[in-house]
């Protein structure tokens, strides 16, 4: 029961009819010994690896044991393993990282630092990933069970490339999607989407987009659940909606399509689906027309569905409100847990709302290692006496090892190549599903504001955005999106809030908003350098309206795809372009005086 189980990779080859007791009996097999499990995989990666130039410089001469593994083998990032994917994706084809040619690279977002990584890619992801699919499908069945319909899916892909050793390259997304697993294993598991081919890999996303939301309507009886993989990109795409409906409407009353989709390819894909319906439109029209402030769009429109589905936690988590507005009583579900360098884990607790989501670890997609973060509490007199203290890195633990109530940085080895691999999030232990962990996700590890001895991570922004935007609530306004960064030019340095707001705020409520955000920040270095002046007052700065589409205008041109744009909630020096459009977008700005 190793790598991908030997009962699912034969559904995989023969797309024989979907079981999801079957899929479920094997999850539980697989977690009832998740130490055995790991220990089975990790011999198997090393087994399948073991002539790749990397693992043979470090002396394991053979070894496949957990102990020799961690011994030889030390933890890395990205920035390590750069000059052996480089020499993969330009062309040299000996076992560099592992022991079969990798033929695809995956590109990262890039949104967190700026620019995209590579990252290999193959076969054994690409199981891996349907496995997780899978899985919670299975689970998430066995709870909001779905007709033989259709899917509302907003997933668009990129263009892949070839780099200049003429391997593919695209975003993991694209490399999923373009993948005839994909399209099989969505059709077992009925989540076929009611778009054509054409709209998901269309050449501009607007004009996809678009047509996305004209075929939701003209199969709007069909669709049993919207998806997208992450959730801002579900509320993108209403509130494009409410600009573009009245347009959709004309497009399907008189069975033409908008002028503002040009591309050959989804004109004539369109075409095949759009004839003239009168009824239909005035359906819709009368829906529309009959909503206050767009409450419960989406069960209006697509009276079947039964849930909406996408990652919805950790940076998704600011979305919840706006999505639950237009979903009404419509289940929200999260999607699974995994990163462009491969997967971690699947939602086999679908009930829980997206707030409370647990990801429970496959133990056969890879060996998963978890450093502590706490940095013992109990000992923090120590740390007046030796400032070093903090700095001793404790050493990870294993999967099965990990305690409930603690939080984690995931450490990944795949069948990718990536071996002891510092993933960069963090996450919590909530419990137990038999013996694998069921994770929570908390944060990126390098996602911090510090300027000082302050350190914030993207969750306290979370937190001090939430409680200062509940004084915008009393207006009718919410922020439509936000960023921050550490403006170091100044002397103190200070925290700068970017917010996008859905209408006009008075003065005084916004100079509220930027004490609140100030005092919101309870992290005890933040607030002792405040009081000492030691960090500037905090700066709150209103951007345009259509500022942060702008910066995802400037994502897609850099080739990422819509479908893994996650906006970059702290903005370093290495990514100036970004903070370049947030600066030339400020329409006004306000210091805190909460100090």
């Amino acid at each position: 029961m190793v790598g991908c189980s030997q009962s699912f990779v034969r559904m995989l080859e023969k797309m024989e009819e979907f079981d999801p007791e079957k899929v479920i009996e094997e999850f539980e097999a697989i977690t009832q010994d998740a130490g055995k499990v790991q220990r089975e995989t990790l011999k198997k990666i090393l087994e399948e690896n073991g002539s790749a130039e990397y693992l043979q410089s470090l002396g394991l001469n053979g070894r496949t044991d957990p102990e020799s593994f961690k011994t030889c083998v030390p933890l890395v990032t990205h920035k390590e393993l750069e000059p052996y994917i480089h020499r993969i994706a330009d062309g040299d084809h000996s076992p560099i990282l592992t022991g079969k040619p990798i033929t695809t690279i995956s590109l990262s977002s890039g949104t967190t630092q700026g620019k995209p990584k590579f990252v290999p890619f193959n076969d054994e992801l690409m199981e891996s990933t349907m496995q997780i699919y899978w899985t919670s499908f299975a689970f998430r069945n066995r709870e909001f069970p779905i007709g033989n319909g259709k899917a509302l899916q907003f997933i668009y892909s990129s263009k892949q490339f070839q780099t200049k050793g003429g391997l593919a390259a695209g975003t993991a997304t694209t490399n999923v999607y373009r993948n005839s697993q994909f399209k099989e294993t969505m059709k077992a598991i009925q989540s076929q989407s009611c778009c054509p081919d054409e709209v998901i890999f269309g050449p501009d996303f607007h004009q996809s987009l678009y047509c996305h939301l004209l075929c939701g309507l003209i199969f709007r009886d069909e669709v049993q659940f919207v998806f997208s993989t992450f959730a801002h990109s579900i509320i993108h795409a209403f509130r494009t909606f409410e600009q573009v409906w009245e347009e959709l409407c004309t497009d399907i009353r008189e069975g033409i399509l908008s002028s503002r989709v040009s591309a050959p390819s989804i004109r004539t894909a369109m075409s095949k689906l759009l004839k003239p319906n009168p009824e239909l439109a005035d359906l819709v029209y009368k829906k529309v027309t009959g909503l206050s402030n767009w409450y419960r769009l989406i069960p209006e429109l697509f009276p079947n569905a039964k849930y909406i589905y996408g990652i919805m936690t950790g940076s998704m988590e600011p979305y919840l409100r706006k999505l639950r507005h237009y979903a009404g009583e419509l289940p929200l579900l999260s999607a699974d847990y995994g990163a462009s360098e491969g997967w971690i884990g699947a939602n086999v607790n679908p009930k829980l709302p997206p707030e409370l989501t647990t990801f429970a670890v496959l133990p056969n997609i890879g060996f998963f290692e978890f450093i502590p973060m706490k940095h013992n509490i109990e000992d923090q007199d120590h740390n007046q006496m030796d400032p070093s203290f903090f700095h001793i890195e404790p050493e990870p633990v294993d999967l099965t090892e990990v305690k409930i109530g603690e939080e984690y940085e995931i450490i990944v080895t795949n069948f990718a190549g990536l071996y002891r691999y510092r993933l960069g999030d963090v996450v919590k232990v909530m419990g137990f599903h038999n013996t694998t962990p069921e994770l929570k996700f908390v944060c990126r590890r390098n996602l911090l504001l510090t300027i000082n001895i302050d350190k914030n991570t993207e969750k306290d922004l979370q937190l001090a955005v939430e409680e200062a935007s509940k004084l915008l609530g009393e207006e009718k306004l919410e922020v439509v999106d936000y960023s921050s960064h550490v403006d170091s030019s100044t002397d103190p340095g200070h925290y700068v809030i970017f917010w996008e707001i859905s209408g006009e705020a008075g003065e005084e409520i916004l100079k509220e908003c930027c004490n609140c955000l100030d005092r919101s920040f309870v992290d005890a270095g933040y607030v002792s350098s405040r009081k000492v002046n030691a960090i500037g007052a905090l700066e709150l700065r209103v951007v345009r309206g259509g500022t942060f589409q702008k910066i995802l205008d400037h994502y897609l041109g850099l080739g990422s795809a819509v479908s893994q744009f996650k906006t970059p909630r702290c903005v370093g020096p290495t990514n100036n372009l970004v903070l370049q459009i947030l600066c030339d977008n400020v329409v006004e700005s306000y210091f805190s005086t909460a100090f």
